[in-house]
């Protein structure tokens, strides 16, 4: 089939090098525009779009995907399909009509479950057993088309969102190949989803990343695992903001209360409504994260301190 691919960050990237070695023809791919970033704020390529110019592959970068110069080109194009991974803004029904098959988007939750921007951090932060990934027909609701597909995966217990993500992505590629192909041959259909189990997964926020220390010790580590690596778990130590790692919680250990820091020989605990964590990584405002021995060391934590 001719695909245009739509796709942004590099979680998109596993798919575009499954569909380039499949035997499908990728002849475009859409992204979003160039975006500033870095201490400069200078323009960079997405991703995505890096991906198309070292092989010579068209790249649309609309500001909106409803825009008549993108339709017409995308008319121009006539794709048999649009495969979508990670794209980034809501496609209008007037694009959706133009491939005789349609957009067919890879999403990482076993729909309806996790619907939305951020379902990975959402499994995990909520404390999932199994996720996985889903390839489905798009249309104008928010993850709501039917079925083509899904595998499953399970979270492991040190799991960060990153970790999780990662391992999707690579299998989800192959799975969103194997629905082209079967798209392609005429032997698969798309079912609806189920009408129950619909949860939804909001882009997590800068406040959804503050560390809760008054929750028990199995949610704090749920919640820095899930904001890891985006968008950072922090805390706030003598009023200034700290990031930090994944922690492990310690099965047992002294009575501190949420937040008490407690600094022991070749590690620090924190103190939350239940057992106590050991911290990770720490990362000062401006500095590299750092194991957390070494910056308590450099702070000079005193007994009794806390985290806000």
């Amino acid at each position: 089939m001719r695909l245009v691919f739509a796709g942004t960050p590099a979680v998109a990237l596993p798919a575009l090098d499954a569909i380039a070695a499949s035997r499908h023809e990728l002849v475009a791919v859409v992204t979003r525009p160039d975006a500033p970033a870095g201490r400069g704020r200078r323009l960079v390529r997405s991703p995505a779009a890096a991906w198309a110019d070292e092989r010579g592959i068209e790249v649309l970068t609309p500001q909106r995907p409803r825009e008549p110069d993108f339709l017409d080109r995308l008319r121009e194009l006539a794709p048999d399909c649009v495969p979508v991974v990670a794209y980034g803004a809501l496609v209008p029904p007037v694009a959706l009509e133009i491939p005789t098959h349609g957009w067919v988007n890879l999403h990482f939750s076993l729909l309806p479950a996790w619907r939305g921007a951020a379902p990975v951090q959402h499994a995990v932060l909520h404390g999932d057993a199994v996720t996985g990934a889903s390839v489905f027909q798009l249309e104008a609701g928010l993850d709501t088309g039917p079925v083509f597909g899904a595998l499953t995966d399970e979270i492991r217990p040190t799991d960060t969102s990153g970790d999780l993500l990662e391992r999707l992505a690579v299998s989800g590629a192959q799975l969103l190949v194997a629905v082209l192909d079967a798209i392609e041959a005429g032997r698969v259909r798309a079912e609806p989803q189920p009408a129950d189990g619909v949860s939804l997964a909001p882009k997590l926020t800068v406040e959804d990343a503050q560390i809760r220390w008054a929750e028990p010790a199995f949610a704090v580590d749920r919640r820095i695992r899930a904001c890891t690596p985006a968008p950072g778990a922090w805390t706030t130590f003598r009023d200034e903001r700290v990031k930090l790692g994944p922690v492990l919680p310690a099965a047992d250990g002294p009575d501190l209360k949420p937040g008490e820091l407690l600094v022991g020989r070749g590690h620090v605990l924190v103190g939350t409504a239940t057992t106590p964590v050991t911290l990770g990584e720490v990362r000062a405002a401006g500095k590299k994260a750092m194991p957390a021995p070494d910056w308590a060391r450099g702070v000079r934590v005193q007994t009794g301190e806390r985290f806000a």
